[in-house]
């Protein structure tokens, strides 16, 4: 055991000499994973109530990704999208099949997903409206991304710090707030853009209606409407896309995480009318839509519609979740302040950091985040069980009551 142990600190040390110093790593090396459990190099086990920030949204090492990905690494790795790609027009078939959309454009992550959403909204309003229309409004406390144009459309000053100047045509209304964004609007206004969950933002739901009156304004005023779905989509909340628990639909939408089922890669969907605008030399990617990623990305999402237990258990478990951390609400009035989130997107909003209390979890097995200092975030693969859900509610109400 001693061996395994000065191996992972040989790890930890290498990383820490080698790597850009751009996350505050937990000092633990993960190794293995299966379904909710990940192993680290000591041999210690957790529970995976993080999904790798809701990406792997079937668990660890999923059978069906991983022969989908054994398969077509045998028969093609990369080829140019100079050709068409027999993986990638299956995935855009399955895709606009399964949602509002008529095309799809695939990239590598969630932040190339907005920054092509960012550019067809664009394209599509001075080809439609005046060579002025650039501008767009998103949330106070969204988050798109971390590449310049994402984060110049993202409603966080602390993401933006030290990169300025940022790329222009971005405001920020407050979420929930249909008055605000009414007044934001200009003749040179071409996009909303909005998370229908924050996830970043600390797991923030839009009040009743909003969404639908955004709809709405966006159709009086002849904007688009982008749904930036990159932690929501993929079944997280109960349903494939989160849009559908609203009974609307966007002109555009990106998604990534959990879309290759642990596998990187990103999409962007349109309606016909606002994808016509992106012809050959407009925008590209040279990865995007590979042959790999794209059998993982297919094999997920055949799994989350074929396998009905999978959403059907997301709904299920998620109210279960909630309803076990709204009674830990109840016996510690004083240290949370509200349960929030949908389906297995969940966050419990504390009066202290948050840090305390993912440092305690892990230290017994247990895996969780803090997003916006106070937060507790739980995004776990949909498959967790009742069991699972149970054990990180008694650790949760154990560690409360040694922190009060």
């Amino acid at each position: 055991m001693l061996y395994f142990y000065a191996m992972d600190k040989k790890l930890i040390d290498e990383s820490r000499k080698y790597l850009m110093n751009t996350y505050n790593r937990a000092p633990i090396v993960l190794r293995k994973g299966r379904g909710m459990k990940v192993w680290d190099t000591t041999g210690k086990e957790y529970l995976d109530f993080i999904g790798g920030v809701a990406v792997n949204c079937l668990g660890h090492c999923h059978p069906k990704v991983v022969v989908a990905i054994q398969k077509q690494a045998q028969r093609l790795i990369h080829v140019s999208n100079l050709y068409h790609i027999e993986p990638q027009i299956k995935l855009a078939k399955l895709l606009v099949e399964h949602s509002f959309a008529d095309k799809a454009f695939f990239c590598n992550s969630g932040a190339e997903a907005i920054e092509g959403a960012i550019k067809l909204a664009r394209k599509y309003s001075k080809e439609h409206g005046s060579s002025n229309k650039y501008e767009m409004i998103t949330a106070v406390g969204s988050f798109h991304g971390r590449t310049l144009a994402a984060l110049s459309a993202t409603g966080q000053e602390k993401f933006q710090k030290g990169f300025e100047p940022l790329v222009p045509g971005f405001k920020y209304v407050p979420f929930n707030d249909t008055d605000a964004l009414k007044k934001a609007i200009t003749t040179d206004t071409c996009a909303v853009m909005l998370e229908p969950i924050q996830g970043e933002g600390g797991i923030k739901m839009p009040s009743e209606d909003y969404l639908k009156n955004v709809r709405e304004i966006c159709n009086e005023n002849k904007l688009l409407l982008i749904f930036d779905e990159i932690q929501t989509g993929m079944g997280r909340t109960g349903k494939l896309f989160a849009y559908e628990h609203f009974n609307i639909e966007p002109d555009i939408m990106t998604l990534a995480k959990g879309l290759g089922g642990g596998f990187p890669i990103g999409a962007l969907l349109a309606k016909e009318s606002v994808a016509s605008s992106f012809q050959p030399g407009t925008h590209a990617s040279t990865f995007g839509g590979n042959p790999l990623a794209c059998a993982a990305a297919t094999a997920a999402i055949e799994t989350l519609l074929e396998d009905g237990f999978i959403l059907d258990n997301c709904r299920r478990i998620g109210k279960y979740f909630r309803d076990g951390l709204e009674r830990l609400k109840g016996d510690f009035p004083s240290f949370i302040i509200e349960v929030r989130g949908l389906g297995l997107m969940l966050g419990m909003e504390l009066t202290k950091a948050g840090g305390p209390i993912v440092d305690a979890c892990q230290s017994r097995g247990m895996l969780i985040n803090c997003t916006s200092g106070n937060v507790l975030r739980f995004t776990p693969p949909l498959i967790v069980v009742e069991k699972e859900i149970d054990h990180l509610i008694d650790m949760l109400e154990d560690i409360f009551g040694r922190q009060l």
